[in-house]
């Protein structure tokens, strides 16, 4: 079956369950098995990935909600903010697949993402459920909500509708309130939610709500204390129709808001409240305060805020290009106005992060431009700065939605421009970036890209001695039985060192240092012994004088270099996986109970949102091998991550050792080109 003939057969009106019938009425039991044997196999549980941008940085982050097929070739319908922009989707059916889907559309003005389910065989089938084709809900018909509350199992709760044509106002009931998925992002301008009371949960939303012939007559969208909210069908199933049949959502868009006219005195038309600069009702010469009577000659009603939406919907129903007549009437007089219709703008911009300057920056639309009172629409939001950055060391300082505009005298608005402009960084010392802030046109030097590749900084090792030790005070001496005798008492001896060699041992007090008194008398003075032996030469032995046993003896020990200290470790960052690791050192072999030979690379970062922290690789993991490849030192660890960088495998497996046991750690990456995020 096509996709289109699978959606119209998918359809059936609401209103068929308003015909009598002589059958006798079902009980609530045999209506509950029904709905759920009509819905049930096309419900999906969704699992995503999304990306947002925090510290001029890229950001993953799991979620999860609801949806439901309906077409037989695997269109589902779910949430925007469930699955809208998300990077990675993945759905599990009741019948127990787990299938990756595809976006075919995100349509944030109604919160409703249209996914297609990719099954290995391209001639799969799916059960759909069947979508209302209207929206004749009554208040007090009984519904079911389905989904996968808090990320559980699919699962069903029935209630009663509440109000079928629900707007939300203002506590003064004077607008309608806007509502916001993010930033920038208007939705809900189209849609009279259904309201009901069908217990639904975080993890319900973009599952169907479904009335008692089995039809889906809406898509879940809020809840909560005992109260939920639907999309309802006819928005639905227009989305979905514009999905399969343009691959895109177009609406027509005016640029004007209205208001109903029950408190202008007045019992017809619609009251238009603003007109925004430059959109397609400003040019036809519409303003505030007109009252719209008809678009092209049918009437317009606005009562009450309820029917706001329904003004709207029929202007995003023409087609851009449209030219509409508009009736108004304006201080009493009768006039004409004719409007082209302009598609409806996207309202918030893409964002995307240039790691080499260490920045978030958001393309700016025409109704950002608007909202946020910006002059034009030219150049990039900068969203946000990673600390460390080129861009944190800009002189004057950058900030948050400061607007870029040009790189070096190069104008920048798109992703194409803003990479052209970086390359052109290549080799130079700074560069200059103009910018916008408020009013003001600015201009800030930002320093070139500092070297990632740190190592260990050449310090000239010192002499030292394998051991740990306690001041010994003249008060512990006495409690010890060493009649006041004072010095470094030894309270640990590390193994594989030379102090193990020879013989030290713990518990012995060293006096002197080749015949160097050592004298301490207070804990402050611990130091006193390190400064001694590192005066010594490297390869040389030194000569302890020791208490053991209450008698004194000598034991030389030669001297062997400090080993490094975790900050002096070799690092090395996996850039797409995004974490660090060091080399593992003589302490973290102590520390951890490793022997001699331990190989591997210790975790030390693994970045919020970053892919390696998305699939659990924690700091203090100690990486073996990646993919099969070992990773004794931090050398061996970039020839892996250069081939992973190359190979670019859609899963990488880590083999950790954690604590006391080992563990493996599955990424599923998205490799990008040096300059996609640009």
């Amino acid at each position: 079956m096509s996709t289109v003939v699978a959606l119209t057969a998918a359809i059936a009106p609401v209103s068929s369950q308003l015909v009598e019938s002589s059958e006798p009425a079902a009980t609530a039991e045999a209506v509950a098995h029904r709905v759920r044997e009509s819905v049930y196999p096309a419900l999906v549980n969704i699992r995503v990935v999304y990306e947002r941008f925090v510290d001029g940085r890229t950001q993953r982050y799991p979620g999860a909600g609801s949806g439901v097929i309906l077409t037989d070739d695997g269109h589902v319908l779910t949430n925007y903010h469930v699955a809208g922009g998300a990077i990675r989707v993945e759905c599990t059916l009741t019948d127990g697949r787990v299938l990756p889907a595809e976006i075919v559309v995100d349509d944030p003005l109604t919160d409703l993402t249209v996914l297609r389910l990719l099954a290995e065989d391209p001639k799969a089938t799916f059960p759909a459920a069947q979508l209302a084709s209207d929206d004749l809900l009554a208040v007090g018909d009984t519904v079911f909500a389905m989904g996968n509350p808090l990320s559980l199992s699919s699962s069903m709760t029935r209630g009663i509708v509440s109000n079928q044509a629900r707007v939300f106002t203002d506590f003064t009931g004077t607008e309608i309130e806007e509502m916001t998925l993010e930033p920038d992002q208007l939705s809900g301008l189209l849609t009279r939610w259904i309201q009901h009371d069908a217990l639904i949960l975080p993890g319900n939303s973009g599952g169907p709500l479904v009335d008692e012939e089995g039809r889906v007559v809406g898509i879940n969208e809020l809840g909560g204390r005992g109260i939920g909210f639907a999309i309802p069908a006819s928005i639905a199933a227009d989305v979905l129709r514009q999905a399969l049949e343009l691959g895109q959502v177009e609406r027509g868009w005016l640029g004007i808001s209205i208001l109903p006219v029950a408190k202008a005195g007045r019992r017809e038309g619609a009251l238009v409240s603003s007109v925004l600069a430059g959109s397609a009702a400003a040019t036809a010469g519409l303003e505030p305060g007109d009252l719209l009577l008809s678009l092209d000659g049918e009437p317009v009603q606005t009562l009450f805020f309820e029917e706001v939406p329904l003004v709207y919907q029929k202007i995003a129903d023409y087609p851009a290009g449209t030219v509409v007549d508009l009736a108004v009437e304006r201080d009493g007089a009768a006039l004409h106005l004719a409007a082209t219709i302009e598609p409806m703008p996207r309202f918030k911009g893409k964002e995307w992060e240039v790691e080499s300057l260490g920045v978030a920056v958001q393309e700016i639309t025409s109704p950002m431009a608007i909202t946020r009172r910006f002059p034009d629409q030219r150049g990039l939001l900068l969203n946000s700065i990673r600390p460390g950055s080129p861009a944190d060391g800009a002189r004057p300082r950058l900030a948050a939605y400061d607007v870029l505009l040009a790189i070096n005298g190069q104008e920048i608005g798109a992703v194409g421009t803003l990479a052209r402009a970086i390359e052109g960084l290549v080799g130079q010392e700074k560069a200059l970036i103009e910018f916008r802030r408020g009013d003001e046109l600015l201009v800030t030097l930002v320093p070139a890209p500092a070297d990632k590749n740190r190592g260990w900084g050449g310090e000239l090792p010192k002499a030292w001695l394998g051991i740990e030790t306690q001041v010994l005070t003249r008060e512990l001496s006495v409690s010890l039985g060493l009649a006041g005798q004072t010095g470094f008492r030894v309270s640990q001896v590390f193994p594989w060192t030379e102090a193990a060699a020879a013989g030290v041992q713990v518990g012995d007090v060293i006096i002197a240092v080749d015949g160097e008194p050592t004298e301490p008398t207070r804990s402050q003075e611990s130091e006193d012994l390190r400064r001694l032996v590192e005066e010594r030469t490297i390869g040389e032995p030194a000569r302890l004088s020791v208490v053991r046993d209450g008698a004194v003896r000598e034991i030389a020990v030669r001297m062997e270099p400090r080993p490094r200290d975790a900050d002096e470790a070799d690092t090395a960052r996996q850039e797409t996986l995004d974490f660090v690791v060091r080399d593992v050192t003589f302490a973290d072999r102590i520390q951890y109970g490793w022997d001699r030979e331990q190989g591997g690379v210790l975790v030390t970062e693994a970045a919020t949102g970053g892919w390696g922290q998305m699939a659990g690789l924690k700091i203090d993991d100690l990486i073996q091998s990646i993919n099969g490849h070992s990773t004794l030192d931090v050398a061996a660890f970039g020839e892996v991550s250069r081939r992973l960088e190359s190979e670019r495998p859609p899963r990488v497996e880590i083999f950790v050792q954690r604590g006391y046991r080992t563990h493996f750690v599955f990424v599923e990456p998205e490799w990008k080109d040096s300059y996609a995020s640009d």
